[in-house]
């Protein structure tokens, strides 16, 4: 009777989190449409050169039409694009000469996931185990060091840390590339080229792990000096436990309940990148593309991007929603 009852709460809880994963992509969608049509700007004037051009009113009109753009928004154009999304088809790109959109995300994804996904390894790995052990040994040298520093980090804006990274160790030193993925004339597939590539990436890489690892330690630290505090702690203290057995038993699962919540939500963010670093280093990624479409006011592209970004934080939150029964059976009830 009591695992009949624990099975149908997890599955009622599991459904819960289910639908809500559901409705906020729904929301999401909606506000996807409407989010970049009040951008100032109009894509057809500036697909024929703008104001650069001396392009007349039919011709800008022609491209409307040919866009679908002239139709009225609601309910028209928000339809089909509701309806294109649900099916699968996130349309095709003004600016890049009618390439489909999925074409596009798949063509610089790769470059993004790289990129933040081996920061992101770097980040939780130095940061989390850090963190936890600053809390652990609350007030010790290793505390204050690492606080005051993540803290520093945690307060940088991650595109002033790249300018500050390619000054010092690309301008001054020489000692990586500050600019693109490869260097001119590199001959992709060999082992040659694959060392370049790692070499471009080690700035960008950096910049991006160096503010994640200010998070981590910030959030590990402050949950780990919570859980040493408690009722439990002390008891187990009392029956002689060492502090090994204590860490492992008690401290580092309950610990990493608010750390678990910003590595998903973190992960999440892979999909879109760090648009900032990924600008000032042009790094060919989710991230560029976003600035390029921006600019060119771009809306499939923009709205493929940021559907894509929704998704993968409402999977993020889902994965974090599951781990937390996992790691706390009170939140399983």
């Amino acid at each position: 009777m009591a695992g009949g009852r624990f099975g149908a709460s997890t599955s009622r809880r599991i459904g819960s989190i289910l639908i809500r994963a559901v409705v906020t992509l729904l929301m999401v969608g909606v506000l996807n449409f409407i989010l970049f049509r009040v951008i100032p700007g109009d894509p057809a004037s500036l697909l024929l050169g703008g104001a650069r051009t001396s392009v007349t009113a039919e011709q800008i009109e022609a491209q409307r039409q040919n866009w679908g753009l002239d139709r009225p928004l609601f309910p028209d154009q928000m339809v089909d694009y509701l309806s294109a999304t649900l099916r699968g088809d996130l349309g095709y790109s003004f600016k890049f000469r009618g390439r489909h959109v999925t074409d596009l995300i798949l063509e610089r994804l790769p470059a993004t996931i790289a990129l933040v996904g081996l920061a992101q390894f770097i980040a939780i790995l130095c940061g989390v185990m850090l963190g936890l052990y600053a809390g652990w040994r609350r007030g010790g040298a290793v505390d204050r060091i690492a606080t005051g520093a993540s803290l520093a980090l945690y307060s940088t804006p991650s595109f002033w840390l790249g300018m500050l990274l390619v000054v010092i160790f690309s301008t001054a030193l020489g000692w990586f590339p500050g600019y693109g993925a490869y260097s001119p004339g590199a001959i992709t597939g060999s082992l040659g080229s694959f060392l370049d590539y790692l070499r471009h990436l080690t700035l960008p890489v950096a910049a991006v792990a160096l503010g994640l690892i200010g998070q981590y330690v910030v959030v590990a630290r402050a949950a780990m000096s919570d859980v040493v505090t408690e009722d439990y702690m002390v008891t187990a203290r009392a029956k002689g436990l060492t502090n090994g057995q204590m860490l492992m038993r008690h401290a580092f699962r309950n610990a990493m309940l608010p750390v678990v919540t910003l590595i998903t939500l973190n992960l999440g963010y892979v999909v879109a990148g760090a648009i900032t670093v990924e600008a000032v280093f042009a790094w060919p990624g989710i991230g560029g593309l976003t600035v390029e479409a921006l600019n060119a006011r771009d809306y499939p592209v923009l709205q493929g991007i940021f559907l894509l970004l929704g998704a993968s934080i409402v999977f993020a939150n889902l994965v974090a929603d599951l781990a937390y029964g996992i790691l706390d059976p009170r939140v399983r009830q």
